[in-house]
């Protein structure tokens, strides 16, 4: 079962989801919201795995409100205004939904969510994936159907695309189908640093930091990531550990 969190500034939509919602036994209803600050609030207080969000909110619009989440659950936008879906899908939301909302299209979008959530979850029993305190200095992940074996070593960073996270190695990529949470919680944080919303870095492939980039080597030639601003003062932190 999903927990869900519905955050829209009109009572009828909200009322609509919240029928709709009632009526998929896969689904939890957690609170609903009228604005953003409500939902950050309710974020920060329950687990909440799906958002529905409105985009169009006095104050803060929901595409400004889910970049100021550091790991926001997963996201299905909802509006009537069809130019906002770019915007909405550069955000790695997970659907988009068009008022006004048929019962069938909120399906399609809860059916994307629970495959979602079951492949990361079956990813992560069935890996074998160790703790952290486990000492082992590789994990398993699911891609082309069969286990890839990941050595912490052979990291360079991992990239969160859409619904899949890419693991940039020494030697080629792994990719695969998960959440970045899912694969953070599986490194150990002596090693690796979530740098942004959609990266995480291995501390020992980076050559440079400069301003709100940091530079690790890619094959042949070095590569710039993007530090979120989320992100930066623990990054700075570490490295002012490390500096001489």
């Amino acid at each position: 079962m999903l927990n869900v969190l519905i955050v829209d500034d009109e009572p009828l939509a909200l009322d609509v989801l919240e029928t709709y919602i009632a009526q998929m036994p896969e689904l939890n209803l957690v609170k609903r919201c009228s604005n953003a600050l409500e939902a950050n609030d309710a974020l920060k207080s329950h687990a909440i795995d799906l958002m529905f969000l409105d985009i169009q909110m006095p104050q803060l619009t929901g595409i400004d409100f889910v970049k100021t989440l550091s790991d926001p659950p997963m996201i299905v936008f909802t509006t009537a205004y069809p130019n906002y879906a770019i915007q909405g899908f550069d955000l790695n939301a997970l659907d988009y939904l068009l008022k006004p909302i048929s019962l069938e299209r909120f399906m399609k979008a809860v059916n994307k969510a629970v495959e979602q959530a079951e492949l990361a979850n079956a990813d992560y029993s069935q890996s074998g994936a160790p703790a952290v305190n486990d000492g082992l200095d590789f994990f398993f992940v699911k891609a082309d159907k069969k286990l890839v074996k990941v050595n912490f070593e052979d990291i360079i960073y991992i990239e969160g695309l859409k619904d899949y996270v890419i693991i940039r190695l020494l030697q080629g990529r792994v990719i695969t189908l998960q959440t970045m949470k899912n694969l953070e919680e599986r490194l150990p944080k002596n090693l690796f640093r979530r740098i942004h919303r959609s990266f995480i870095v291995a501390m020992d492939k980076v050559l440079a930091i400069e301003g709100n980039m940091v530079e690790v080597q890619e094959k042949d030639k070095p590569k710039l990531l993007p530090i979120g601003k989320n992100y930066r003062d623990d990054l700075l932190r570490l490295i002012e550990q490390k500096r001489l």
